[in-house]
């Protein structure tokens, strides 16, 4: 299973971001092989608009089928769950630890958006 997680730097040690259209970056982590792939998300992070809805997209075409983040808005949410993209907010600690909770099925889909749009 891929699994995208938000991330303020590029190593599974990086604090989870808690936005999901301007993290800095996704963290594309394949849970049966271990592996990762750093994806950079400077094109949303200024955005004046439409950040949450084009990362959505980035998420989808990379073939995640969760993310994992700390919050997420409700454009950045429809566009996901369009994908068919389950959603997890309140994550926190590394990447690896939100990882781990997600396996360990600490971390749990949320039915909705946790934050108004264009929350920073």
């Amino acid at each position: 299973m891929k699994i995208a997680v938000t991330a303020n730097g590029k190593t599974l040690d990086s604090p989870v971001d808690p936005r999901f259209g301007r993290a800095a970056n996704f963290i594309l982590v394949d849970t049966e092989t271990g592996g990762f792939e750093v994806v950079d998300n400077a094109q949303n992070l200024n955005a004046a608009q439409g950040a949450g809805i084009q990362a959505g997209e980035t998420v989808s075409k990379l073939g995640a089928e969760v993310v994992i983040t700390g919050h997420c808005g409700p454009k950045a949410f429809r566009t996901l769950r369009a994908a068919g993209i389950q959603v997890l907010v309140g994550a926190q600690g590394t990447v690896a630890e939100a990882v781990e909770a997600f396996k360990a099925g600490k971390l749990k889909p949320t039915e909705t958006a946790d934050v108004d749009g264009h929350w920073a």
